[in-house]
């Protein structure tokens, strides 16, 4: 922990506090209907046009209801197009390499995975898509999905602003003005950006060069259509084969990595994402894209001040995101720097920290820091392998998506997902005191609890159910590359990651396989959907309500003291929850470790 760490984290939280204000400034003009934004005399004509070819009322809203079944049709919709492209890729255009059609299972997989934001990749990009399947069926998901969470999120908020109303917005006006008014500009400038730091953007077929020491490796064998073959027990036919080449990919990989880490979608064009030079080539590139995981998630907690006309309550919920996110580096970061005592004891240096897994161009501090945020927004994208990280730096990006990624979190779904626990630290606190509990002078009621609930505990269920699913079936188990605890670890490390809409991995388990494509799958949809409808449910009924006057004995919702009671609800949902099985996982792997290192 180094003098140039601490400069680089006062350096982060400043740009993210400065950006925080003019944001949330826009987002409110953006999210508002009828708002106005600088970019009114270019792209209004092109939001009317968008209204009058689909037919929407932009006058007429929606309720919870009518909201969610717009958002379900849309993204359903959205998926079945993206599968469509995946199996048919061979057929379509922009395929310079003629990469074949994916399988089916893998097709499922990767559809649900962009459209439920999560970008989990069973598959290396550069190896296995066209770029028209990057271009249209995955990066058009990646500024759906974004939007849709920003909607999801503004609707929660108008539910608790509005009084005595049924509507919460329309979703299809949410959906066009986040796109075109917030993550299209944004985009172009920052792809721009990306380029003059080296990023490629091209339709160029992939280059091949000499290698300079040819060498023999064994690779799967595969069929006709490019599926690999089995033998009769059901594992890979591996064949030698020579390599005297290398093939450096090419490909429109700046337009697909900023709206990859602005909209907090995370997936890489190529399979080592942002620790790839094409991705992520310089420092400051590095630092750009950590801080544009970042950015509209904090914004959006000042537009949530600002609509309920209480700016100290969203600087107190934007407060108990950066305790949890501070607290959350510091420790991965240390953790990391204390380097590996086995690795020690063998003689190793590691004066300078476990460096295993990191990019040597960014260090431990910036891995620490992009894995911690990556892993606090539902982003996923990585610069370094989080497989290779010690337990204990393992555990930190493990937990900050045990925690619901709440933690500044996913486009709009950190903020829907944290007012969710306000509403349970609220309801905590007044059964605590002996009153009805209140928020911003509405009462928290019997079905506003419910349905909070379950926004928490149906992921948590799926989640778990998986993982043990998984841990004791053959095929589970034939995914691992680790056994032991750490083996656990992956296997938990997936499904909390899918079941979050993360996307991130331990990257030590292989699941390209149709048992774990489906359930991750199945996992992703229900995360994403069963945490969206008891928002919406919960933004509806509290649209309805009548606010009353604040007296003395209402429940302040800023300040120190209900700062802490959202951090204390927060961990304390997520301990009870995971930590038996984080217990069994990274904790006695941290143990193991120190202990074995005795033995050398």
């Amino acid at each position: 922990m180094n003098i140039m760490g601490w400069f680089q984290l006062a350096a982060f939280v400043v740009a993210l506090v400065a950006l925080t204000k003019p944001l949330g400034l826009h987002l409110g003009r953006v999210l508002d209907s009828g708002g106005k934004t600088f970019l009114d005399p270019v792209l209004s004509p092109v939001e009317r046009l968008i209204y009058r070819i689909l037919g929407i009322d932009t006058s007429k809203e929606q309720d919870w209801k009518g909201y969610a079944v717009s958002l379900l049709v849309f993204s359903a919709a959205g998926l079945l197009f993206t599968y469509a492209i995946l199996r048919l890729q061979h057929l379509l255009p922009l395929n310079p390499q003629r990469f074949g059609a994916v399988s089916s299972d893998l097709a499922f997989n990767t559809a649900a995975s962009f459209t439920t934001n999560t970008n989990w990749q069973n598959y290396g990009g550069e190896s296995t898509l066209s770029y028209f399947s990057q271009m249209v069926g995955l990066a058009f998901h990646n500024f759906a999905s974004a939007a849709t969470g920003i909607a999801v999120a503004a609707a929660l908020v108008r539910g608790i602003a509005r009084e005595k109303r049924a509507s919460v917005g329309n979703f299809w006006v949410d959906l066009t003005r986040v796109s075109l008014y917030l993550l299209l500009p944004i985009c172009v400038v920052y792809a721009l950006f990306l380029v003059s730091q080296g990023m490629i953007q091209n339709f160029k077929p992939y280059d091949t060069a000499q290698v300079i020491e040819p060498y023999t490796t064994q690779v799967a064998q595969k069929d006709a259509n490019g599926e690999e073959i089995k033998d009769a027990q059901g594992n890979t036919v591996m064949e030698d084969r020579k390599v005297e080449t290398q093939t450096i990919a090419q490909g429109p990989v700046a337009s697909q990595v900023a709206i990859k880490m602005l909209g907090t979608n995370g997936g890489g064009f190529m399979n080592a994402n942002a620790a790839h030079p094409y991705e992520n080539p310089t420092p400051l590139s590095n630092f750009i894209q950590i801080l544009s995981i970042f950015a509209i998630p904090s914004a959006l907690t000042y537009y949530l001040g600002r609509m309920v006309r209480n700016q100290k309550h969203g600087w107190s919920v934007w407060s108990a995101m950066f305790i949890l996110f501070l607290a959350g580096v510091l420790v991965c970061w240390w953790a990391e720097s204390q380097g590996n005592p086995r690795m020690a004891a063998l003689g190793v240096d590691q004066s300078f920290g476990n460096m295993e897994g990191k990019d040597v161009r960014f260090g431990i501090f910036s891995s620490a820091l992009f894995a911690t945020v990556t892993t606090d927004a539902s982003c996923g994208a990585v610069n370094g392998m989080h497989d290779s990280f010690t337990p204990l730096g393992g555990l930190v990006p493990l937990f900050n998506m045990h925690l619901g990624e709440v933690v500044f979190g996913g486009v709009g779904a950190g903020l829907y997902g944290m007012l969710i626990f306000v509403v349970l630290a609220i309801f905590l606190a007044g059964l605590m005191i002996g009153r009805t509990p209140e928020y911003l002078g509405k009462k928290i009621e019997a079905y506003d609890v419910k349905v909070s609930a379950l926004a928490i505990l149906i992921p948590a269920g799926v989640l778990l159910g998986f993982t043990a699913w998984a841990a004791t079936s053959e095929w589970g188990l034939a995914g691992l590359n680790n056994k032991g605890p750490h083996g656990l670890s992956e296997i938990l490390y997936a499904y909390t990651s899918t079941i979050n809409n993360n996307g991130s991995a331990f990257a030590g388990l292989s699941a390209n396989t149709p048992w774990y494509n489906i359930t991750l799958a199945l996992a992703m949809l229900a995360g994403r959907f069963f945490v969206i409808i008891p928002a919406l449910a919960l933004a509806g009924n509290l649209a309805g309500k009548k606010a009353v006057a604040e007296s003395a004995g209402s429940f302040p919702v800023s300040g120190v003291t209900f700062t802490l009671l959202v951090v204390g609800t927060v961990l304390l949902v997520g301990a009870l929850t995971f930590l038996p099985v984080l217990s069994l996982s990274p904790i006695v792997e941290h143990f193991l470790m120190i202990n074995s290192a005795k033995l050398f």
